[in-house]
């Protein structure tokens, strides 16, 4: 199969039940247990959960006394983000080795563009099997990987063969690949839309392709092109060593939920605070605060403002936050608040940055 646009060799690296498997490999007790990071009371939310949990149907984001309630012998354990950066941080000086196109979108998984890396190895599938036996003998974790010409493949292949395992798909399999796929496993289609698309008779790939580009932009809008082009495995985007943010946000989560506007003032004072913080760390401003209000029946709500000016003072945002805040009653009392800024400062970056020169397209074997 020959493409008209560049191809590369790609490594998605995923790390298998990331928070859990910390635990376990520090808690040796915990080994073959069933194990949710967070909290197990009624306010508690699941984190992570390890394989052992995963069969009883715990998932991360979920309610614990919901998890508990699935797998009554789940056992809890509180988080420690200090330790997950730590293990974090040595899992990527292996992959530094390699290349240094790396482009981290989590503690536990990260994009590498290995078409030409430190090793003078021409097969990323090889390179794909040391990473991972590196990872292995550095930290006692397992990795999964996927291995292909772009980022969207190389993330659909990694949880092809989840845990522990690799999927390469090479230029000539691209193709039939995606044909073949359940499109619950396209990167970027989640419930609500696979069950949209089900409605609409699209429930593989090859069903998708059928589609003209006009249907789906019809049905969903912007992402009609973007499912239009990569289920052809045209995915054009590079591996960005410095992501730039779309967004800048800090939240709470609260053991008691809060039930009048009055409580929630010093909330948003400390959320403000931790948000000036990451804005100053990063040198980035906004225009656009969003208000994120979670209710203790997990509805979500969100309230923005647009300003006309680029904003990062924490007494600019606590100002707008108690506006939109104050904007409309609340509908329940609250277990979540947060405070985002987007709108950012870097989009002129983003912009350049498409208007960089792509590679020369390559024929090789992943």
């Amino acid at each position: 199969m020959d493409f008209d646009f560049p191809l590369r060799k790609i490594i998605h690296v995923d790390m298998d039940a990331f928070y859990a498997s910390v635990e376990q490999h520090d808690n040796p007790e915990l080994k073959g247990k069933p194990i949710a990071v967070g909290g197990g009371s009624k306010r508690g939310v699941v984190s992570a959960a390890s394989y052992e949990a995963r069969k009883f149907g715990v998932r991360s984001a979920m309610a614990g006394a919901i998890a508990r309630r699935n797998c009554p012998e789940l056992i809890f354990v509180k988080p420690r983000f200090d330790r997950y950066k730590e293990v974090s941080k040595q899992i990527r000086s292996i992959f530094f080795e390699y290349t240094d196109l790396v482009e981290p979108l989590s503690l536990d998984e990260a994009y590498l563009d290995v078409t030409e890396n430190k090793k003078g190895n021409p097969s990323a599938t090889l390179i794909a099997q040391e990473i991972r036996n590196k990872i292995f003998d550095k930290t006692g974790l397992t990795a999964s990987a996927g291995i292909s010409i772009n980022k969207f493949i190389a993330k659909v292949a990694s949880d092809y063969n989840k845990p522990n395992g690799q999927k390469t798909v090479n230029p000539e399999e691209v193709i039939g690949f995606l044909e073949n796929l359940d499109i619950r496993k396209f990167y970027g289609v989640g419930k609500v839309t696979a069950e949209k698309m089900y409605r609409l008779g699209i429930f593989t790939g090859l069903d998708l392709k059928q589609k003209p580009v006009g249907f789906l932009e019809k049905h969903f809008g912007k992402s009609g092109s973007y499912y239009y082009n990569v289920v052809r495995g045209i995915h054009l985007s590079s591996v960005k060593p410095h992501r730039i943010p779309k967004s800048v946000g800090a939240e709470r989560t609260f053991f008691e939920n809060l039930s009048s506007e009055i409580f929630m003032l010093e909330k948003l004072e400390n959320i403000a605070s931790e948000l000036e913080r990451r804005l100053q760390k990063s040198k980035i401003a906004g225009k656009t605060i969003t208000l994120k209000i979670k209710y203790s029946d997990f509805t979500l709500q969100t309230r923005s403002k647009t300003l006309p000016y680029f904003i990062a003072s924490k007494d600019l945002i606590l100002e707008t936050a108690k506006e939109l805040l104050y904007q409309s009653p609340l509908e329940n009392s609250v277990r979540l608040l947060g405070i985002s800024l987007a709108n950012l400062n870097t989009e002129k970056k983003k912009e350049s940055e498409k208007k960089e020169s792509v590679l020369v397209q390559l024929k090789f074997d992943l």
